[in-house]
């Protein structure tokens, strides 16, 4: 099948070629239309909307890039717990008719306790879990149902639901999610379509895509995947690993997330898993480069493949094998990174894709 390819816009200019984080920042309209346009030309199929805390809203920032796109999706981050189930429900659905299908989610709990306090949330993680399964069982039968309904939980409680509009994509937008505790793939293995994992060796990831399989199977589900990288690319495997490594200076004290300052270590067990790596090993199986996470704490999407358009895109077609059908990159130099993306690296995956597929 064609792969996914998903990058991710920002809201604000960055302020140097190394930077970390681009969901933060004070918005400036006119790049965020001029930075999806750079990735619907380079070929992406969505763009990620980024949350935090302090970031601008995430619906209203694809939907301003979306009026000024013609194919170009978006993957929006969204946190339950602060909207209604049933409100998200005919939000995602309204989104989804307005653009035409052009729309993902993906679902996240809170970067850590702290980053969640920011906008008055004090449940702890495992809570935010089980809230989460409630919360995307209500939404998915907004969705599905075609009369009133009433709902009886924990945490939401409603009577007489109902949605005069049904999403666009059927039965729904594609639910993403991220995590590796045991709540985050519980919720995922019932709830959710594609199970996002950070950039790992190709033998654990294996190890991965097996373990979610059977969880989802349990539920009658049959998942998808992605993975998320960053490519570091350049004309010869000598001059990616010199930029590797002038990024890498660059990241000396960097937290990314505005209330990380303090943090030092990694804030959730899929980062804690990247750490571990990073520590036993500078790089994995061709060009799996572990330096940055290993400096920066693993404290996101921090693991990147290293080497020419060709190596890398080889190295992405490798998960592909593995059942890895969505793909996050993003470069460090956001907006540069997307267009020189766009050149070389993206159309020699789609064709290692295609390929495969013909084999």
């Amino acid at each position: 099948m064609p792969i996914r390819i998903i990058g991710m816009i920002g809201v604000t200019p960055p302020a140097s070629d190394t930077q970390l984080v681009v969901i933060e920042g004070a918005l400036d309209p006119d790049y965020v239309i001029t930075f999806a346009q750079a990735h619907e030309a380079a070929g992406f199929d969505l763009a990620l909307v980024g949350y935090s805390s302090s970031s601008a809203e995430g619906f209203l920032v694809a939907q301003h890039a979306a009026a000024h796109t013609d194919r170009l999706g978006y993957m929006i981050a969204h946190r339950p717990g602060f909207v209604a189930p049933t409100l998200m429900a005919r939000k995602i659905a309204t989104f989804d008719q307005i653009t035409r299908g052009r729309v993902a989610i993906h679902i996240i709990t809170g970067k850590s306790d702290a980053e969640q306090q920011g906008d008055g949330d004090y449940s702890p993680k495992t809570e935010r879990y089980e809230r989460a399964t409630e919360y995307l069982a209500l939404m998915r039968q907004t969705w599905s149902s075609s009369e009133p309904f009433d709902f009886d939980g924990r945490f939401y409680r409603v009577n007489g639901a109902a949605s005069d509009v049904r999403p666009y994509q059927d039965p729904h937008p594609p639910l993403f999610f991220g995590g590796a505790s045991e709540g985050a793939l519980t919720m995922g293995a019932e709830h959710c379509d594609i199970y996002a994992i950070y950039g790992e060796p190709l033998a654990t990831t294996a190890e991965r895509i097996a373990d979610f399989r059977a969880r989802a199977a349990k539920f009658g589900r049959t998942p998808g995947f992605n993975g998320s990288f960053r490519p570091i690319i350049a004309d010869t495997e000598e001059a990616a690993w010199a930029k590797a490594d002038h990024i890498l200076a660059g990241m000396a004290g960097a937290k990314g997330w505005a209330r990380q300052e303090n943090i030092t270590t990694p804030v959730d067990n899929a980062g804690r898993r990247i750490y571990d790596m990073a520590l036993r090993q500078d790089v994995y199986d061709s060009c799996l480069w572990m330096g940055v996470a290993k400096a920066t704490g693993a404290l996101g999407n921090v693991s990147c493949l290293v080497g020419t358009p060709q190596q890398v895109a080889a190295a992405i077609v490798e998960y592909y094998k593995l059942g890895v059908t969505s793909i996050l990159i993003r470069g460090f130099d956001p907006f540069n990174d997307t267009l020189e993306f766009g050149k070389e690296l993206i159309p020699r995956i789609r064709e290692g894709v295609a390929e495969v597929d013909a084999a």
